[in-house]
């Protein structure tokens, strides 16, 4: 059955209603932004250049600054959005993007690190390195470090994933915890190792679509740099497929855990694993004959099961509304299986779109 007609209904409703997701400067936003920018570029249609270019024009002014950006806050997120700023660029040569795109460059080049040299995932958790942050930051820095910096910082950005590998990484279980406490101090934090106590879906999501976006965004010709990359995503998708529901394709919130009540197959993180998968197969880095199909199991998966009409209209389900770790005065956030299960789960949210549009976009292509 073809299921298109159902996607672009749903597309069409989403953003003729979309409203901000803040009413500051965002990631939230930046995940439709960049699914727009994709869909942009597989079929042309000029609804999604416009909605980008709409989106911008409520933020960068004529000089280039970005309005209710708070560069002082060292907010990792903050930099997401910032991925469509070359796209506008390139497509329309307004120097008012070009100068953003600055702005936010200028807050990694003084962004606070931890000793490992990754980049805090905000000012006020110090020391700490989340798997999200790894794709709200560094296709951004890849991209300007291709375009403009000569390459020179290459080594800044592998660097950065390679600590996460270890620190971070379970070979065991073939995963990656969802953050670490460098100094052992947060009260998430294993005594041992810092890293917190278990493996959220959307957490692996991210890193998987940071490690196939980078490896995008760079120079092949850095080839001992791509190779590392290349054969840490394919060892990734390799573990993360070991938890793949048989029957639906999707995934776990807690990906290890379905033994455990309440545990459910979550929206946004198995878009994410889609996209890499689709990406990964388009690139020439994972074996289309193997992998395609698995992509699409996950693509149709996700249109079967959570694509669903309610009161009238194509809603997207089963988002996890949101989920971290402390700070110290929310001592909930502690990484528990039961935290994480415990998260509201909600209907089109962005951070679930953003993703199933992006691995649309994917899927698309490879039709």
């Amino acid at each position: 059955m073809n299921q298109i007609p159902k996607v672009e209904s749903f597309i069409d409703r989403y953003l003729s209603e979309y409203k901000n997701y803040k009413d500051k400067w965002n990631y939230e936003d930046g995940c439709i932004l960049i699914a727009c920018r994709d869909l942009y570029d597989v079929t042309g249609d000029p609804k999604y250049f416009d909605f980008i270019e709409r989106y911008l024009s409520q933020f960068i002014t004529d000089d280039g600054n970005i309005l209710l950006y708070e560069k002082e806050k060292y907010n990792i997120d903050n930099i997401l959005s910032g991925r469509v700023l070359y796209f506008m660029y390139d497509k329309t040569g307004e120097e008012k993007y070009r100068k953003a795109i600055e702005v936010l460059m200028d807050q990694l080049r003084s962004h606070p690190r931890c000793v490992t040299g990754n980049f805090f995932h905000k000012k006020i958790y110090p020391d700490q390195i989340w798997l999200d942050g790894l794709y709200m930051a560094q296709p951004f820095y890849m991209e300007y470090e291709t375009r403009y910096d000569g390459k020179e910082k290459y080594n800044d950005i592998i660097d950065q994933f390679k600590n996460v590998e270890k620190y971070l990484g379970n070979s065991e279980k073939c995963l990656n915890y969802h953050a670490c406490d460098i100094t052992k101090k947060a009260f998430w934090a294993d005594s041992e190792t810092g890293c917190s106590k278990n493996f959220w879906l959307r957490s692996m999501g991210w890193y998987m679509m940071a490690l196939i976006d980078v490896m995008d965004l760079m120079s092949e010709e850095i080839f001992e740099q791509y190779a590392y990359l290349r054969d840490i995503f394919r060892e990734h998708v390799t573990g993360i497929l070991k938890y793949q529901d048989e029957e639906t394709g999707l995934f776990y919130q807690v990906i290890d855990r379905p033994d455990v009540s309440g545990n459910y197959l979550e929206t946004s993180g198995s878009s994410m694993i889609c996209y890499a998968i689709l990406k990964g197969c388009r690139k020439g880095v994972l074996l289309s004959e193997k992998y395609l199909p698995v992509g699409k199991k996950i693509m149709e998966g996700l249109i079967n099961e959570k694509l669903k009409t309610e009161d009238g209209k194509v809603v997207l389900t089963g988002i996890c509304q949101v989920a971290g770790l402390g700070p110290e005065n929310n001592p909930v956030r502690d990484g528990s299986v039961e935290y994480y299960l415990s998260e509201k789960i909600v209907n089109d949210d962005s951070k679930g779109v953003g993703p199933f549009l992006m691995a649309y976009s994917e899927y698309l292509m490879s039709k």
